[in-house]
């Protein structure tokens, strides 16, 4: 009967040891969580950023606002009959 309560002891102690440290243990797990939770946020970022890409895409297919916008700041585009007047700072040219 001792030997039996000895070999019993040791495996609930080997289980509870492969419960924490072996293959799927509690170690392993809380790093797979927060592994989730990081690409989680990350998957949510990159679908608002989705989303703000394709209200841009509608507004350039539907609209000449959004096209004129893009010309005059990116291109720096002016429409005929304007005229384009630059402003210099005075402290732009001491180069503060």
């Amino acid at each position: 009967m001792k030997w039996l309560n000895i070999i019993l002891a040791i495996l609930i102690v080997w289980a509870l040891f492969q419960q924490q440290f072996g293959d799927g243990g509690r170690k392993e797990l809380k790093a797979k969580q927060l592994l989730l939770e990081s690409q989680q946020v990350e998957i949510e970022q990159l679908k608002q950023r989705n989303e703000q890409l394709a209200a841009e895409v509608s507004s350039l297919k539907t609209g000449l606002d959004a096209i004129e916008e893009r010309a005059r700041s990116e291109l720096g585009m002016i429409k005929e009959g304007e005229t384009f007047i630059q402003v210099i700072n005075q402290s732009d040219q001491d180069g503060n």
